[in-house]
């Protein structure tokens, strides 16, 4: 399967700071997740302060929850924290953030009709798009019901995800 890098994340290489929002249904396991990983693997390559880096969800139900404890889990033993409080996602997001990310096709179709306007829709991308070595998924699928596996999974797409969208936006890709 051959992915196509967002253009949106293309044009944002090498601005000063990138803002960037994961987003899943919940707000416990995939974008939180994500937002550690990415956070993890700015502050190795020393660029943290670059960027500005939240998750949300498009449910509002475990809105002020940590994630979900097996993905903590999970997440600790590679050496990621994960300490986000979850909440819903909002209007401003749209204006806050220079990418909006979904990790699967449900929440970018939700998403993108989310978004107040064009231009911020433009905005929203899916996490799958930056993934290149797991071309058998085609999301970043919900680990919620599959079992130490699935949460395994997630990360695994994570870390290749997240390590591919900072070479892009450093303008390494």
């Amino acid at each position: 399967m051959n992915r196509e890098i967002p253009q949106v994340a293309k044009d944002l290489s090498g601005k000063d700071k990138v803002r960037v929002l994961f987003v899943c249904l919940g707000n416990i396991c995939r974008s939180p997740a994500a937002e550690g990983v990415m956070r993890s693997m700015a502050e190795e390559r020393g660029e943290a302060g670059r960027y500005s880096i939240d998750s949300a969800g498009l449910y509002g139900g475990h809105a002020g929850e940590l994630p979900d404890s097996r993905m903590r889990v999970h997440a600790y033993q590679r050496g990621y924290r994960l300490d986000h409080r979850s909440r819903p996602v909002r209007v401003s997001d749209f204006d806050d953030f220079d990418l909006v990310v979904a990790m699967d096709h449900s929440n970018y179709d939700r998403l993108r009709g989310f978004a107040p306007t064009v231009e911020t829709e433009r905005k929203v991308v899916k996490m799958i798009d930056f993934v290149r070595g797991f071309p058998q998924f085609d999301c970043v699928p919900d680990p919620y019901y599959d079992g130490a596996e699935g949460f395994e999974n997630v990360l695994d797409l994570l870390e290749d995800g997240c390590a591919c969208m900072l070479d892009v936006l450093d303008g390494r890709h």
